[in-house]
């Protein structure tokens, strides 16, 4: 378990789980892995490195979950919609809240250990977004998003900008490069997400036989 940073209390946690999960084949976000839902599983995570955990979705879905459901505003626009609106509620509800370590439902292995370390670095950037940059591109899902990012955001939105990678480049950016989080990533699968049967299918045998 990762031990919480004093600074914990500016980063409110938000889990996007507004997808409708087409290549998957199921709802993603209830798929078990080692008998745990990938989206409690994420909502674990997040709780023990931030001060506040919310679920990005559509009105009424996962409330069996039993934690906070903040519906997306932009529901069926993609997931910078749903940044967007992460945002906006750390606005709303807790001025304190001026990061968000928002992350994907569908990350099977990221650890405490490091959303310890984004949020911890987070907090000392000048930068409105600090996310990694894993072998193949940048990782906005798994990210920390300031607060004073949300207008420009919205505008970018407003253009008709659907990419989060074209919406990023709006903001101010500090990249965590592989020489940061590559400790934190003995296997090579932190940043894997799944969006197929066959990967989760592999994800559920890797986890079953201890990461082999």
């Amino acid at each position: 378990m990762a031990s919480k940073a004093p600074e914990v209390s500016r980063v409110a946690g938000y889990v996007t789980a507004g997808g409708a999960s087409t290549r998957f084949g199921f709802d993603k976000a209830r798929a078990e892995l080692n008998g745990q839902p990938m989206l409690a599983r994420m909502c674990a995570l997040l709780k023990d490195v931030t001060s506040a955990v919310n679920v990005v979705a559509p009105l009424g879905r996962y409330t069996e979950f039993g934690e906070r459901i903040v519906e997306d505003r932009w529901p069926g626009e993609g997931p910078l919609g749903g940044i967007i609106t992460a945002l906006m509620d750390a606005h709303e509800q807790n001025r304190q809240h001026t990061w968000c370590l928002i992350v994907g439902c569908d990350m099977p292995f990221l650890t405490g250990k490091w959303l310890a370390y984004l949020a911890e670095r987070a907090v000392a950037s000048n930068a409105a977004v600090v996310a990694p940059q894993s072998p193949v591109r940048l990782e906005p899902l798994c990210a920390c998003w300031h607060t004073r990012a949300t207008g420009e955001l919205q505008h970018a939105f407003g253009d008709g900008i659907r990419k989060v990678t074209e919406a990023m480049k709006r903001v101010s950016m500090e990249v965590v490069d592989e020489g940061a989080w590559k400790r934190f990533d003995n296997s090579g699968r932190l940043f894997w997400n799944l969006n197929t049967p066959a990967e989760y299918e592999e994800a559920r045998r890797i986890l079953e036989t201890g990461g082999q």
